[in-house]
């Protein structure tokens, strides 16, 4: 939990809570990419920066307003905030804002800067990754040299919209980036945000992804991501266009994306049920490997149940000890995707 007092007193020193999406490549990069930003653009500022992981779970639609304590208050990659302390915002999700209010804000906000050098609030649902939102929104409107990160933005933005040349590539996970994304997934809190993004704006992601404690985080999760993929092989069940795959008899923290993809190369969709200690969630996607047209916007379905994502990929949280209802809405969404 980010903690509410700010990172310093100094009055010399400008602080700034950057909240992101945590668990996710995309929202590690995402911070990364805006540091550089805000770097680039108070150069002779001293910048003093916190970063908070959030996360999706039931009944929370967005960062909590007590977070935002700094003179500086950023989201990325998640959900809007009508908070009137938030300064930045990026976000590339189609169910950005929770209700009809908070897209509102969003817009008096944008116009009462301007499409100018002020303009502080960026949205676009056309984009693949957050991550390369910020980078050309900073490269085009405020002159940032896009040349350091851009192996961390190619890698960012292929992951975040499964860009992969083949689903096997995603699912094997051999190259050391997708090891890195691997740790990220599960280990990427507020601590892990703290360690990594320095890093990341001072090493190529190559490097980083090759360190030894990268590798070292890395060798037992292989084993889990091994296990786990033998296990909705045992558990898949194809029914038409439809992958549906139900492992909430058993506690699953993080679960690997893309399998069923390679699994079954000819599906249109897969829906995943998992269950963790604070949540059952339906996960569901479009396989773009499958050469079939897109029929549904996945986003527009999770958001009828409180979910939320993109026209190709989504989720929805219920509570942990509701298996029964998120089993209840995984059935309707397969009738609903196979029609």
């Amino acid at each position: 939990m980010l903690r509410t007092s700010i990172v310093t007193t100094d009055p010399k020193t400008k602080n700034v809570v950057v909240a992101t999406h945590g668990h996710c490549f995309d929202g590690l990069s995402s911070a990364v990419l805006f540091t550089r930003l805000l770097r680039h653009l108070e150069p002779a500022a001293g910048l003093a920066f916190r970063y908070h992981a959030s996360g999706y779970g039931p009944g929370q639609n967005g960062v909590d307003p007590k977070l935002l304590v700094g003179d500086e208050n950023v989201i990325l990659d998640f959900r809007f905030s009508p908070s009137d302390s938030l300064t930045w915002y990026f976000d590339h999700h189609v169910s950005a804002f929770p209700g009809e209010a908070d897209r509102k804000t969003y817009d008096g906000r944008v116009a009462a800067t301007g499409d100018g050098a002020a303009r502080r609030m960026f949205h676009d649902g056309t984009y693949s990754s957050c991550t390369k939102l910020i980078a050309d929104v900073g490269r085009d409107r405020f002159g940032l040299d896009p040349a350091p990160t851009e192996e961390l933005v190619r890698w960012a933005d292929m992951i975040d919209s499964a860009a992969f040349p083949t689903a096997e590539m995603a699912v094997a996970r051999k190259e050391p980036v997708l090891q890195l994304m691997t740790v990220v997934e599960h280990k990427g809190n507020d601590s892990f945000l703290e360690a990594m993004v320095p890093r990341l704006l001072e090493q190529p992601v190559e490097e980083v992804a090759r360190a030894a404690d990268v590798q070292a985080a890395y060798a037992p999760l292989r084993a889990s991501h091994e296990a786990f993929v033998k296990l909705v092989e045992s558990r898949a069940r194809e029914d038409g266009p439809v992958v549906m795959v139900d492992l909430t008899d058993q506690l699953i923290d993080v679960a690997g994306k893309f399998v069923t993809y390679a699994l079954y190369p000819k599906s249109a969709y897969s829906i995943l049920l998992t269950r963790s200690k604070s949540k059952c969630k339906i996960s569901i996607g479009y396989n773009p490997w499958s050469n079939r047209e897109r029929r549904h916007n996945i986003a527009s379905i999770c958001e009828r149940f409180g979910g939320g994502g993109h026209p190709v990929v989504g989720a929805i949280s219920v509570p942990a000890d509701d298996v029964a209802g998120a089993q209840a809405i995984a059935r309707e969404v397969a009738a609903e995707l196979s029609t």
